[in-house]
């Protein structure tokens, strides 16, 4: 296996270090796993232990910071790789491929037959096979990246090819309460409650279900008001129906509420140019309307009223627009199912040329009632 120096600060079982100008790097308490334990990985922040190809055989793993956890005697051993690294892997064999780990490991006298007190970034070879997979990793071994090493693959023929034989192992670990960023998909928990950011959703680690949840907010009481307000205009010239991107509320499952709003718009000319749509959750029920002017066919007279009931999700109407500002109330009632989940006003122009704008100063408002 290939290897490289890393820095090992105190803070494990051992004092050691493996150079006299270690700079110490206060970690705080890390996620607890157990009574004696941490969970293991990498301290957020920038892109730690980011990994490239440095050669055809070689990739280069940067600077970063992390906790690696020995056995329950050991401990939790603070790391820092202060400068980029490379190592290199052994040539493929002749047959078939196999998959090698990178990984940040701590070497410690008291508790293994190294004899030394380290820590080091090296790879950690995997067997050849028909479906490779990583190898099992010793105690105070973090994974950081796995590499497929092709069958028969040495820099004489080429190498790997970096753009596809990268795998990220890292995952990350954060004072204890804290939010941890999303590792890999196959990480479990550390504790019930703990919560990770997932790809921009908030999850919370379910211990009895072993299993990461999107977290909810507590359902809104009896008398919970939603309002949402424009503050710019938005103007469009399609017909093809979107939600405004400010008149939108996130609704409770199971729950009752009244609707309604106030909107402003104008049109580049006079004529029946706002298309409005209600969307709601799948399985919501109720009826929303607009009333507002409603070009007459023969007369093209703004004095023409309509106020139609509309199931949510159910279709759009059209309304009659002027170059100067034409206000449109709405009212409703809303039911929803199983599904909670964004309300949101749609609209687009409806007919010919030009442009049709919601002005800012529209607003929907929503009460919950049951």
């Amino acid at each position: 296996m290939s290897v490289r120096s890393a820095w090992l600060l105190p803070g494990g079982s051992t004092p050691g270090q493996t150079r006299e100008d270690t700079r110490l790097a206060p970690l705080g308490t890390m996620t607890p796993t157990g009574e004696l334990t941490t969970q293991p990985g990498i301290v957020p922040g920038g892109d730690p232990f980011a990994a490239s190809g440095a050669g055809a055989m070689s990739v280069q793993v940067g600077a970063g910071r992390a906790v690696v956890q020995g056995t329950a005697a050991q401990g939790a051993y603070p790391v820092a790789v202060d400068a980029p690294e490379v190592v290199t892997l052994a040539d493929g064999n002749a047959q078939f491929a196999r998959v090698d780990t990178v990984a940040l490991r701590v070497f410690d006298g008291l508790f293994d037959t190294s004899g030394q007190t380290l820590a080091r970034v090296e790879v950690v070879q995997g067997t050849p096979s028909e479906t490779p997979t990583a190898p099992t990793l010793e105690p105070a071994c973090l994974p950081l990246w796995d590499v497929r090493v092709p069958a028969g693959a040495s820099a004489g023929v080429g190498g790997i090819d970096w753009t596809s034989a990268l795998t990220d192992r890292r995952r990350y670990t954060v004072a204890v309460g804290g939010i941890a960023p999303d590792g890999s998909s196959s990480d479990e928990g550390a504790y019930d409650g703990q919560y990770r950011d997932a790809g921009g959703f908030l999850e919370r680690w379910n211990a009895e279900a072993g299993a990461w949840i999107v977290y909810r907010p507590p359902a809104s009481p009896i008398g919970a008001t939603l309002y949402v307000r424009k503050g710019v205009d938005t103007s469009r010239n399609t017909s093809t129906l979107s939600a405004d991107p400010h008149l939108s509320v996130t609704l409770d499952a199971n729950a009752t509420y009244t609707f309604q709003g106030h909107i402003v718009a104008t049109s580049s000319s006079d004529g029946e140019d706002l298309l409005l749509s209600g969307v709601a959750p799948s399985g919501t029920a109720g009826y929303w309307a607009a009333y507002g002017a409603r070009f007459d066919t023969t007369s093209t007279d703004t004095d023409v009223f309509r106020m139609v009931s509309t199931e949510w999700n159910a279709g759009s109407r059209s309304y009659g627009t002027l170059t100067t500002a034409m206000t449109i109330p709405l009212l409703g009632d809303v039911k929803t199912g199983a599904n909670g989940g964004t309300l949101a006003l749609h609209w687009a122009r409806s007919t010919g040329t030009g442009t049709t704008t919601l002005k800012a100063g529209s607003w929907i408002m929503l009460r919950r009632v049951v």
